[in-house]
């Protein structure tokens, strides 16, 4: 969306709010705002669409456009503070996404090499006992079946390990399918009834379906350690400017005015992933109530 563009839909939302003065217009405002703010826009540059859309108002009453032109001059200057750090904040943030894109790169590649490369090899002990075992007398044969269990059974805990670090499903089928065997799999170790909603056919840009994963895979931790929950619901909502995850538990709760920063819940990873691309986080909890996250990530077309 270029500037001009972005000046035409301003105009549009901004007669609409003025002729309707609703709820509904001032949030076509912010997903407009969301948006430009994504695709990389800047106070300064908002600031000029807002008040090019003022001249076309005045326009109508006949006021001098000199004085707004030059009161514009003046209220520009005094943003370009705010400006340089909105551009420094940008700048960070996308320090931020590279990193994590650089960590989930590195998770993909050593949970390749636990999967396939210690896999092989252990398949290649395998093929080796089963040599030696026709050389033995049999009654050692029992204690190669013994090295065979625990071979086994580093087999399956070096796969889920794979899985925890970077899950092949998420990359294959997507997000849904991906939290839905990461919902099986905390149910099965910890008994904590875990649900998933959402569209599995639905596929996000890769950034957002790993980050929302991580997010899952977080608030599920904490649910586990501290909410002494009975159940999770998991919800995936998809909307034309946006995705919404939401992590739902029965637990305990707590008192959000007394932790209006919830720093002692791990939170400050969730924050940071969002952050890297444009998201947001809200937390609402009340005692024996349960907690609800709610991570939203914008999208763009």
């Amino acid at each position: 969306m270029d500037s001009k563009e972005l000046a035409e839909r301003y105009w549009e939302v901004l007669q609409e709010y003025l002729k309707e003065t609703g709820e509904a217009s001032l949030n076509r405002g912010y997903e407009l705002a969301r948006r430009a703010l994504v695709e990389g826009c800047g106070v300064l540059e908002m600031a000029d669409v807002h008040h090019q859309a003022l001249r076309r108002i005045l326009a109508s009453y006949r006021v001098p456009d000199g004085p707004l032109r030059a009161a514009a001059d003046f209220f520009s200057e005094c943003l370009s503070p705010f400006e340089m750090s909105h551009r420094g904040t940008q700048e960070g943030t996308r320090a931020l996404r590279h990193l994590n894109e650089a960590l989930e790169a590195e998770l993909k590649r050593i949970a390749h090499a636990l999967h396939d490369e210690a896999g092989q090899l252990l398949a290649s002990v395998h093929i080796a006992i089963a040599d030696i075992a026709g050389e033995l007398p049999p009654q050692l044969h029992s204690r190669l079946e013994e090295v065979e269990g625990l071979l086994r059974q580093i087999e399956i805990e070096l796969r889920n390990l794979s899985h925890e670090l970077r899950p092949t499903v998420l990359d294959n089928l997507g997000l849904v399918p991906a939290l839905v065997t990461l919902a099986e799999k905390v149910t099965k170790r910890t008994g904590l009834a875990v649900s998933v909603a959402g569209d599995a056919g639905v596929r996000l840009p890769t950034a957002v379906e790993t980050a929302l994963y991580r997010i899952v895979q977080e608030a599920l931790n904490n649910t586990v350690k501290h909410a002494r929950a009975k159940s999770v619901l998991i919800e995936l909502q998809r909307m034309p400017l946006k995705v919404a995850c939401s992590v739902r538990d029965d637990g305990l709760g707590f008192d959000t005015q007394r932790q209006p920063g919830t720093q002692g819940l791990g939170l400050i990873g969730i924050r940071e992933r969002l952050h890297a691309l444009g998201g947001s986080l809200r937390v609402v909890s009340e005692l024996q109530r349960g907690t609800t996250l709610i991570a939203d990530i914008p999208l763009g077309d």
